[in-house]
């Protein structure tokens, strides 16, 4: 049996495309957290409900421009598709940079930490995700893993789906 975490009193901001986000990475470690006693808040961009690749829906609490780094103690972007809206957006950009020099937990599943690599918080990290952005987090710097997660510090990276309740545990670790 595992111990319980208590997260009562910890904010995780969960940045999600406003469509086609991936489904389980999402949900999972949503469920995670809101086990955890973790306050999570949804962030999208220019959406009131976002969509996901399989149907899921999710309201969105704010939009990306409103939300503040320091109102959080972590920050997680969450793969899919959609979320490569996110690549070049620098609210994005600049949410990632902000927690990771304030020594918060930053966190992306599958293409989610693309959007770390872009914000240059992997230079010589040990990272994870989708096989498709093993490129880009090398030339970012990262040392690629290829594991289902990876965590680094105050960074937790995921590779996809199936590592989704893992991710979810990682950060809720990661948060203690």
């Amino acid at each position: 049996m595992e111990e319980k975490v208590d997260l009562a009193g910890k904010k995780i901001l969960v940045v999600v495309a406003p469509q086609n986000f991936r489904d389980e990475e999402f949900f999972e470690p949503k469920r995670v957290f809101d086990e955890a006693g973790a306050t999570v808040v949804i962030a999208s961009k220019g959406v009131m409900e976002a969509v996901g690749l399989l149907g899921g829906k999710t309201e969105v609490d704010k939009d990306l421009s409103e939300v503040k780094a320091s109102d959080f103690d972590a920050v997680v972007f969450v793969g899919g598709g959609g979320a490569t809206i996110y690549f070049d957006e620098p609210l994005a950009l600049n949410m990632a940079k902000t927690m990771f020099v304030a020594g918060k937990v930053v966190a992306g599943i599958c293409v989610g930490p693309t959007i770390l690599a872009r914000a240059d918080v992997l230079n010589g990290r040990r990272a994870t995700a989708f096989a498709s952005e093993k490129d880009v987090l090398e030339a970012a710097g990262a040392i690629y893993t290829g594991e289902a997660v990876t965590v680094d510090g105050q960074i937790v990276t995921a590779r996809g789906p199936e590592a989704a309740t893992a991710f979810g545990r990682a950060i809720v670790e990661a948060l203690k």
